[in-house]
């Protein structure tokens, strides 16, 4: 493995109310110089968490609610930041009541991804929720979600309509059948 480069310095852009963009100058172990501009997580942030919640072994809850980002609704797990404080399996617990109108009685860490290592800070946690029981708390979303079970043994199917394009829950949701059958 090669060694890791050396940040020379680093320069906040710009900042918004979700993102700061920050200019990076790093040298490489061979002498090359490099520029790079990088989302940066903000400073606030604990992280974040993306939930797997199984009704049963072949049931996971998906929840359809509308993403900017592509202006349209999206099927896809539920999730949120991790709140300063808070232990990541608690946020995972009150973003599935809050979203998906369940709580979890057994919570199990998956793995943690990331989307455009080169480009964004930003890492998600997965985790995989269980034993699920009804519980509903309040949550932040502009509009109630809708949820929809789904057979983890037709994620083929999900794909198929579209409707599901978020890799990281595309993912997750393979991970989670490995992870099922005891491969993990």
């Amino acid at each position: 493995m090669p060694k890791k480069p050396t940040i020379l310095s680093r320069k906040l852009v710009c900042r918004s109310r979700l993102f700061a963009v920050e200019a990076m100058e790093i040298q490489f172990s061979n002498g090359e110089l490099r520029s790079y501009e990088r989302l940066k997580r903000g400073d606030s942030t604990g992280g974040a968490v993306m939930i797997v919640p199984l009704l049963d072994d072949d049931t996971v809850l998906l929840i359809r609610e509308y993403s900017a980002g592509v202006d349209r609704y999206e099927l896809g797990l539920p999730k949120g930041k991790i709140d300063a404080g808070e232990a990541a399996l608690a946020a995972a617990n009150r973003e599935l009541k809050e979203e998906v109108g369940y709580g979890a009685k057994i919570l199990h860490p998956l793995t943690s991804l990331t989307l455009a290592p080169s480009y964004l800070e930003h890492s998600i946690d997965v985790v995989i929720a269980s034993d699920l029981y009804p519980e509903k708390l309040e949550g932040d979303e502009p509009e109630e979600l809708e949820v929809v079970p789904w057979s983890l043994s037709n994620i083929s199917g999900l794909l198929a309509t579209g409707e599901c394009s978020e890799a990281r829950s595309i993912a997750a949701l393979y991970m989670t059948v490995d992870y099922l059958k005891g491969n993990h």
